[in-house]
């Protein structure tokens, strides 16, 4: 099951440079994951600052 940002995301960019497998992108307003490429890892929520990543 795949993470996903909530709107607490301040697009500071921490969780993208923190995926390994390249599934986080700059979206609308916040970053979003790609739910299919996302294996699940959890690094990118220990990457963000404002803990607006959680599982979906």
């Amino acid at each position: 099951m795949a993470h996903v940002i909530n709107d607490e995301c301040i697009s500071c960019g921490a969780c993208e440079s923190a995926c390994a497998m390249g599934a986080i992108s700059e979206g609308d307003g916040k970053y979003e994951i790609d739910a299919d490429a996302c294996s699940d890892c959890g690094s990118c929520v220990d990457a963000c600052p404002q803990d607006a990543i959680h599982p979906e």
